[in-house]
């Protein structure tokens, strides 16, 4: 890079006290957030992560030097938001991954459902239920709601994996029935308002033996928009 195409180091500084700023409103944010889905508190993180990389972009320009943090989501990979300013109506695009950890257990308790629901006889939904484990699952997931199995998936005999959340905007609801064939096949990025990512692997950063717990790693593009997928 040529010394003309370098920024100043007026700029670097004012660069480095926009962090600062940011820091600050972010921290005021999360101190006064009312709650896991408080959108101040994304719009600040979003803010932060922009001042982080603009500085770090800077500092390397000038000085041939880097930070030592890393803000997750500011690494650019999300398309611009191209959808509605004020959409209308709201896509969520979703998928949770489980391991059946537990067969018996899942066997079980689908068995115990289908009991409840219908007669227990030697060929019925029940035996079924309790012999395979395709049966289980379609009588576990035809019984409770996605979210009440995330919430329960131990008792089910499931063990968590990664999970995804899109939330996506559009102008105006589709027709009935128009998507049902291949619901995921459209899902354009463009569009996405927000997206929060649930995995393992964002431990795998951080200190061995630390922590256990999943990590959430959340996207969002406040006003403009964010990333997409479901299942």
């Amino acid at each position: 890079m040529s010394d003309a195409a370098q920024p100043t180091a007026a700029e670097v500084r004012a660069a480095a006290e926009a962090v600062k700023a940011a820091l600050d409103r972010h921290l005021a944010a999360v101190e006064r957030r009312t709650g896991d889905d408080d959108t101040a508190v994304y719009e600040a993180f979003n803010a932060l992560a922009a001042a982080a990389e603009a500085y770090d972009e800077l500092l390397y320009d000038r000085y041939d030097e880097v930070t030592p943090f890393e803000i997750p989501g500011a690494d650019g990979a999300l398309p611009p938001y191209a959808g509605p300013d004020e959409p209308h109506a709201l896509s969520l695009l979703i998928r949770r991954d489980y391991a059946v950890a537990e067969p018996q257990r899942l066997l079980a308790q689908a068995r115990r459902v289908a009991e409840i629901d219908g007669e227990a006889d030697a060929t019925g939904p029940a035996a079924r239920a309790g012999v395979s484990p395709l049966a289980a699952l379609g009588v576990l997931f035809g019984e409770y709601e996605p979210d009440e199995i995330a919430s329960r998936h131990k008792e089910f005999g499931l063990e968590e994996g990664d999970s995804t959340l899109w939330v996506t905007a559009a102008e105006e609801l589709p027709e009935p029935g128009e998507w049902l064939n291949a619901p995921f096949e459209h899902a354009d990025p463009e569009r996405i308002v927000c997206r929060f990512d649930v995995s393992s692997v964002f431990d795998e950063d951080e200190d061995d033996g630390e922590d256990d717990g999943e990590h959430e790693d959340e996207d969002d593009h406040g006003e403009a928009g964010a990333g997409a997928s479901g299942s």
